[in-house]
């Protein structure tokens, strides 16, 4: 039995707002709980919502970004549902008229083609507080200082097929706001999170099947494991016999298991009406232009950038495009080195292997864009060599203060490589006269074998210069003495 697999996804995008969407109460992430949550975010008898500007803007900022409708005139309505979480009893949001209308992304698949993936639509919306289970001994804790923060969510048409796509319009749309600078895409922290909407259906059918929704995800990687348990989940209940139920789950990343929350509720199940204290917002013409007339460069925009300026290839260029900061990291670093290739082998390598390893972003690197520019300028004027290269960049990265600089650090470790061709002439010559065994070797082995003999001399110069005779010039000399050698004989 073949089986595909459909999915669409809700993306919640914290807005980058200083104050909530309804409130003056602050944003900021981190406060003791309880203390961002003002009595218009809990709804108290005698207040009044206002609706934040910067929290449109930024909704419109988006829709321009996709190449969405932008609905000019905006309706909010009140969701009602009872959680611990949500003190109003109700969630503030759009139903009907959404500050965003249709649009769309372009991903790119793993084989190189791309895809197209629709957007149903975008509203603006307050999020709830946030419930703590952990540290209670069998209770639950409620931080309120979340409630209010302004959201936009993003919901997809029922485009991808598997996993890979899924992920990959996730990130596309992390590019996308990071890049606006909407939301800051701090995952951990809860500023995107999605929800997924999986169902499968026999090869070639048109009817969608039952689907269900994993809530709350809130890593690219938890993602993928959820998607392919919940297709493995739905394929073993249909083959033997049974039916999918349709129903809001959770997925553990730390089990790795998922389990049912709840059934899936209709619109009708929340009683949606029109919001009686918030009037429609109008967005005229003007307002709309001098938004889009300010936006700033997106990543397919930067990527063909880096590609014409910088002669990057073009998975390079998608590298250092997709993230905003590291984009601004590499020009910086290529401002001062004047080597883009090198510069990106060294954020696409060493950098990020050691911010993966230690799970931060670019911002938190302890390495600047100057000092990866320092160090690459002495790689390029042969002042250390690629291994030399490394040992400075860990020095950087452990902020050995005593050091300092680059240049500190390569005077202070002894690791200055010697390109002195006098010098590294005699370094050949001695080695050379004392292995006189291996250079018989060398004369009497056919020339297609002797390139893998070089090693071996190469390996006794470098241990002589305690690693600091410069390779390539070692290569040169070598090779020149060792073919007069043989040409004499």
């Amino acid at each position: 039995m073949e089986w595909e697999t459909v999915i669409g996804l809700e993306v919640h995008v914290q807005l980058a707002t200083k104050s909530k969407i309804f409130s003056g109460a602050s944003t900021r992430f981190g406060a003791e709980p309880n203390t961002q949550a003002c009595a218009i975010d809990l709804a108290m008898p005698g207040t009044l919502p206002v609706a934040n500007e910067k929290a449109f803007r930024y909704a419109v900022m988006f829709g321009l970004a996709t190449h969405a409708e932008i609905g000019q005139r905006s309706v909010f309505e009140r969701k009602n549902y009872f959680y611990p979480d949500l003190p109003k009893g109700y969630q503030t949001t759009q139903l009907d008229e959404p500050i965003v209308g249709p649009g769309s992304v372009e991903i790119v698949l793993d084989d190189g083609t791309t895809k197209s993936i629709r957007i149903h639509h975008a509203h603006l919306e307050e999020d709830a507080g946030k419930s703590l289970h952990e540290d209670f001994h069998g209770m639950s804790g409620i931080d309120l200082n979340r409630a209010g923060t302004p959201l936009i969510e993003i919901v997809s048409e029922p485009d991808m097929s598997n996993a890979q796509e899924a992920v990959a319009y996730a990130k596309k749309l992390h590019s996308i706001v990071t890049s606006l600078g909407i939301c800051d895409g701090e995952m951990s922290q809860g500023s995107m999170r999605f929800d997924v909407n999986i169902s499968v259906r026999m090869k070639g059918e048109e009817a969608l099947g039952t689907r269900t929704e994993t809530k709350n995800l809130n890593s690219f990687k938890f993602m993928e494991e959820a998607i392919a348990l919940e297709v493995e989940r739905q394929i073993d209940i249909l083959e033997a016999g049974g039916v999918i139920t349709q129903e809001t789950r959770l997925y553990n990343g730390d089990t790795k298991t998922a389990r049912s929350m709840r059934s899936k509720e209709d619109a009708n199940d929340y009683r949606y009406f029109p919001c009686p204290d918030l009037l429609p917002v109008i967005l005229d013409d003007d307002y709309i232009d001098s938004i889009r007339a300010q936006l700033p460069e997106l990543p397919d925009a930067r990527q063909q950038r880096f590609i014409s300026e910088y002669q990057l290839s073009e998975y390079d260029a998608a590298i250092l495009s997709d993230n905003t900061q590291t984009a601004i990291f590499f020009e910086q670093a290529v401002v001062i080195c004047q080597d883009a290739k090198l510069t990106a082998n060294w954020i696409m390598g060493e950098l990020s292997a050691r911010l993966n390893a230690e799970e931060k972003n670019i911002t938190d690197s302890p390495i600047s864009p100057e000092q990866l520019a320092n160090l690459i300028e002495r790689i390029k004027d042969n002042t250390i060599s690629s291994k030399m290269a490394k040992e400075v960049f860990n020095a950087l990265w452990q902020r050995e203060d005593k050091y300092g600089s680059v240049d500190a650090i390569i005077k202070a470790k002894g690791l200055k490589q010697v390109s002195d061709s006098s010098a590294l002439e005699a370094m050949v010559d001695e080695v050379i006269a004392n292995n006189e065994a291996q250079i018989n070797n060398y004369r009497n082995a056919t020339p297609d074998k002797r390139p893998k003999m070089l090693g071996y001399f190469v390996g006794q110069i470098m241990k002589a210069s305690k690693g600091q005779a410069n390779p390539k010039i070692i290569n040169e000399i070598l090779l020149k003495k060792l073919n007069q050698l043989i040409n004499n004989t």
